[in-house]
């Protein structure tokens, strides 16, 4: 998505990645394949980008909630464009975070630090999660490691986020989305599926989660872009996650995002273009595992493209699939057809097996 983002910017996109996928070989100038954002795999690969290239900032994405001392590593050698390793670790410091809210008078589902006594719609969540990844209904029988893990109410409802720009003091609201998630397994519960352009959230909603942003930004010196999860229930809404990095509701948007990203002290202001119709984004998580064929034609709008090969496990990640269209609901049911389509043709041709 970012190295998409930078080309489309008329940037030079030069990444280190985990996956380099199909798509992410198409875009980059260059880029570097990385086992994990460990510092010691991060080194060698930046060692090569600035022994080829002029380059003195990074924008950084997702997967170092994980690894917030290879954050700080890339900031000790290069500028950070974006929310700082600083602020990025006060974020997923979950008992400051929540302290903050708490004392911004922001509803957030209540949670606890401790081990409940009971295990009535409790969850429980890694400390430094992304995408839902180990969120599970807490169980007895489950009891994880407690320095990792924090517990919270369970909260029904509709899952939102609301996408903005921040200079650190001020705000731009680039649109309210609608996401949902997926069941993987007993231990993934949770995780993050898909996000569409499109909210059904009333304007006094609307209006209360914007007034929120006014205390957050200042409160945490948010910069670039972010995202805010929070959950809509009974007439309430209650905040979960603050993700302050590009998150995947970017794309979704016909503006210029990343560079408003970079250069968000100088973008904050301006107007951003008419949105024509509603984009919809959605992984598709392999319920087999299938090795994906050499030459294998994949449908219009499919992203995110493992190479020919590559052995998708059952949990994972095959690939990703967008939409456009002038009417929401149109948007996912393009989707599914999508999705039902690639599944299809993928274990029709691909090795696989089944559960």
């Amino acid at each position: 998505m970012l190295a998409q983002a930078a080309k489309n910017a008329g940037l030079l996109p030069l990444v280190i990645d985990l996956f380099a996928d199909t798509d992410t070989r198409t875009y980059a100038a260059d880029f570097k394949q990385i086992p994990d954002l460990t510092i010691a795999s991060l080194t060698p690969a930046l060692d090569y980008v600035v022994q080829h290239y002029p380059v003195t900032q990074v924008v950084y994405g997702s997967g170092f909630e994980q690894h917030s001392d290879s954050l700080h590593y890339l900031a000790s050698r290069f500028t950070v464009l974006g929310n700082s390793p600083e602020t990025f670790s006060k974020l997923h410091d979950k008992a400051h975070f929540f302290s903050v809210l708490n004392q911004l008078n922001i509803p957030t589902p209540e949670t606890s630090f401790v081990m409940p006594t009971d295990t009535q719609d409790w969850l429980i969540k890694p400390m430094r999660g992304q995408g839902g990844v180990g969120i599970q209904h807490f169980r007895s029988t489950n009891l994880l490691c407690t320095s990792s893990s924090y517990w919270q109410r369970y909260q029904a409802g509709s899952q939102y986020s609301v996408l903005f720009l921040a200079d650190g003091q001020h705000w731009q609201l680039i649109g309210f989305n609608t996401q949902w998630t997926t069941r993987l397994s007993d231990e993934e519960e949770f995780i993050f599926a898909g996000i569409i352009n499109h909210c059904e959230l009333a304007a006094t909603h609307k209006a209360q989660i914007t007034h929120w942003l006014t205390k957050l930004v200042p409160s945490f010196g948010l910069q670039g872009l972010n995202s805010l999860d929070f959950i809509h229930a009974d007439g309430n809404n209650t905040v979960l996650e603050i993700n302050p990095r590009p998150p995947a509701s970017m794309q979704l948007y016909d503006a210029d995002l990343l560079r408003r990203h970079i250069n968000a002290d100088i973008t904050l202001n301006e107007p951003l273009p008419p949105m024509s119709g509603y984009t919809g984004y959605q992984i598709i998580y392999a319920d087999q595992t299938v090795r994906i064929p050499e030459g294998y034609s994949w449908e219009n709008g499919a992203m995110d493209l493992p190479i020919a090969g590559a052995m998708c496990k059952t949990g994972q990640p095959i690939c990703s699939i967008i939409a456009h269209q002038n009417q929401a609901p149109a948007v996912l049911i393009e989707l599914n057809i999508k999705q039902h389509t690639i599944k299809k043709g993928l274990y029709s041709h691909g090795t696989h097996s089944q559960r």
